[in-house]
């Protein structure tokens, strides 16, 4: 996804917060399972009782943000994972009970998932709460302290984000740090015992560098253009409405958004007439700033738009349909708004190669599909998710892993996934008093030595 920064007060250190969540660890030790849960289902319930807050906070920052999309995207969604989570990680933080080889026995082994410790959270713009909080989730779910980094783009957000986590969470669990491009900076160069960001490639690679200063764990959530392949089999009618209904939310500001339809066995003009029968095309959000509207002018200059609509007032902008030659930007960069490239290929080879030839995206999206070629578009691709029928939906299935892959970030988030990525998982043995693997124990003699022959043998 795109980098937008705009200015903001600065509030406490980075380091302060750092050294903060330190101490309280080191004064309470671990948080225990039943902790966890009661953390989690306090945040829960501060969501829900402060949904109309957030929904109004977000719309403020932004100008213009659908309260619906704000309800579900941003409240139900996190609501949803913090209540998954505390209802099953009992099971996840069991000890995993591992096999012990012959030579060995008697003994005893086990992986057990233990905190990491404290851990560090980048949250975008786009959605200023819900990617905050989601990783937060994951982490103290696993047993950590977090410390939360809002996006400067929505200050309104971020002060409310700090309400909430003091009051579901207190100041020994999370910490809020607010600031401009300076402050972050400095808070990814904290030695977090994890790492978390989401937001742009090229703001990725400075995160990476950074962190590699203290060898601290990444996850990286990044983006990318997500595809979105209209085969010979597919209804016009139902795929266009799938695709625009994903598309919209949030104004295409969202790194799983489609971003490009691969038209096999399609014109263009068919899809475009399609895409006007559904009556989609003017989003219920705003493009967040001036900033990014002007981004999005700069890379689709040279392209033919198609809107989808009349224009709405101030920044809500029609979505629109854009052809280009192949060499034009629009097909090279993730384009992060109300803008759907549309890329007519000959056939399903050519969309394959298409996507091979771009960073994995985070997700794919088929439409009209056989079995057959699925498989072949899963064996010939690369992505964080392949998904047939809809957009975007399956990002809000707390079981489902969700990530990228190479330039589209690395790392799983979600459910036991995320629990496990921000668990250390430990191995934990106890000996027996005597096993076969003593006669190989120094002083071999010279039956040892042969018996370790036989072994090879």
């Amino acid at each position: 996804m795109p980098d937008t920064a705009l200015p903001i007060e600065a509030t406490e250190a980075p380091a302060a917060a750092l050294a903060a969540l330190r101490a309280a660890e080191a004064r309470d030790g671990a948080l225990p399972p039943d902790r966890r849960r009661a953390l989690l289902r306090a945040l829960a319930a501060t969501l829900l009782r402060r949904a109309d807050e957030v929904a109004a906070a977000i719309d403020a920052d932004y100008g213009g943000r659908c309260i619906e999309e704000s309800l579900l995207a941003e409240v139900k969604l996190t609501v949803d994972a913090a209540r998954h989570g505390a209802a099953r990680l009992h099971r996840w933080a069991r000890p995993r009970r591992a096999g012990v080889p012959f030579p060995f026995r008697p003994a005893r082994a086990a992986v057990e998932p233990v905190p990491k410790g404290v851990v560090g959270i980048m949250a975008p713009w786009n959605y200023p709460l819900q990617l905050a909080l989601l990783p937060a989730v994951d982490a103290v779910a696993a047993g950590n302290r977090v410390a939360l980094k809002p996006a400067e783009a929505t200050p309104r957000t971020a002060a409310l984000l700090a309400e909430i986590t003091a009051e579901a969470w207190g100041p020994d669990i999370a910490r809020v740090v607010q600031g401009g491009p300076e402050v972050a900076a400095a808070f990814a160069a904290q030695p977090w015992d994890h790492l978390v960001f989401t937001g742009g490639t090229e703001t990725g690679r400075r995160v990476m560098q950074a962190a590699a200063g203290n060898l601290v764990p990444l996850t990286l959530e990044l983006g990318g253009k997500c595809p979105a392949l209209v085969l010979p089999g597919a209804d016009l009618g139902q795929a266009t409405q799938a695709i625009l209904a994903g598309k919209l939310v949030n104004a295409g500001q969202t790194c799983i958004a489609p971003d490009t339809v691969l038209l096999v066995g399609h014109a263009p003009e068919t899809f475009a007439a399609a895409c006007r029968a559904t009556g989609l095309g003017l989003p219920d959000t705003v493009v967040v700033n001036d900033r990014q509207a002007a981004r999005l002018d700069a890379l689709c200059e040279g392209a033919t738009l198609t809107p989808l609509a009349p224009p709405g007032p101030g920044r809500r902008r029609a979505l629109a349909l854009a052809e280009a030659p192949s060499d034009h930007p629009i097909h090279q960069t993730e384009l992060f708004g109300p803008v759907l490239a549309v890329q007519p290929v000959p056939d399903l080879a050519a969309a394959i190669a298409w996507i091979a030839a771009r960073p994995h995206p985070l997700a794919i999206y088929l439409f009209g599909a056989t079995a057959a070629e699925e498989a072949c578009i899963a064996a010939g691709t690369r992505s964080g998710a392949l998904v047939a029928g809809r957009c975007v939906e399956y990002a809000a299935f707390p079981d489902l892993p969700f990530g990228g892959i190479g330039a589209s970030g690395f790392g799983r988030r979600n459910g036991e996934a995320g629990f496990l990525e921000f668990s250390l998982l430990r191995a934990r043995v106890t000996h027996g008093r005597w096993s076969l693997s003593r006669l190989l124990d120094p002083p071999r003699t010279e039956r040892g030595r042969g018996l370790i022959r036989r072994i090879l043998r």
